[in-house]
Parts: C-alpha cells; structure tokens; sequence
C-alpha cells in the first residue's frame, strides 16, 4: 500500500525502545512512533503509554524517500489539555496576575506616547 503524510492509519505495537514504539502498519510496513510524537507532556516510562501488542490508531508525520523509514504520531491525534504556551501556571510575566494582558497597538500607543512625554518633560526640568 501506498502511505501518504498525513494519513491515519491502524497498527500494532511490536517492540519498545527508550527512544519509542515501533508500530506495524501492514505485513511489510513498519513504523516508529518517537517518544515525543506518543501523547503531549513528559513520558518518564514509555510502556505506561503503549504496551508490545496494543493496536494504536497513528498519524504518518514523515515518510523518508531514500530509506522508507516512516515517523508516526500519536501526540497529534489527540487533543491537547492546554495550548503549549498558555498560561497554565499564572505566571505575572504574562500580564495575567498584573491584569494588564495583550491589546492593540492602536490602544496602547497613545498611553505610550503620554507615559514618555511625561518622563521627558520631568527629565527636561
């Protein structure tokens, strides 16, 4: 069968490394999920995500031409618990505890501009 980047796929678990999972997608084809690509977040053992024998629907993220070698994904299936670079942790340096938050340029620029020609006129004297 002819695999396409991008397409979802069946397969089956047939051994673990530390380094991921190989899956096998068909009798001649087979597949390896990186332990980056098995679920979002850190992975201190890869067998508490998948175990030799399991069937596990993967995403094909890469296909090499030369040495057929196929990356698979289970990460990209699955939806995130929160977006990468939200602010899970409240942390002020994202304006989330000082309440001020992102805004648009238009908005902000007169406060800008008014906060530095007060700092110049106190300057100046």
């Amino acid at each position: 069968m002819v695999y396409k980047i991008g397409q979802r796929v069946s397969g089956i678990v047939t051994g673990i490394q530390s380094y991921g999972a190989f899956v096998s997608i068909d009798e001649d084809t087979q597949g390896l999920i990186h332990i980056s690509e098995l679920k979002h977040g850190y992975i201190k053992d890869i067998s508490e995500v998948v175990s030799k024998g399991d069937e596990v629907d993967v995403m094909i993220m890469d296909i090499d031409e030369y040495s057929s070698k196929i990356s698979l994904s289970l990460r990209s299936l699955e939806k995130a618990k929160y977006h990468p670079f939200s602010n899970r942790k409240n942390i002020s340096r994202y304006g989330r505890k000082t309440g001020i938050g992102f805004q648009t340029i238009d908005k902000i620029m007169p406060v800008w501009i008014e906060r530095a020609l007060r700092e110049i006129e106190v300057k100046g004297k």
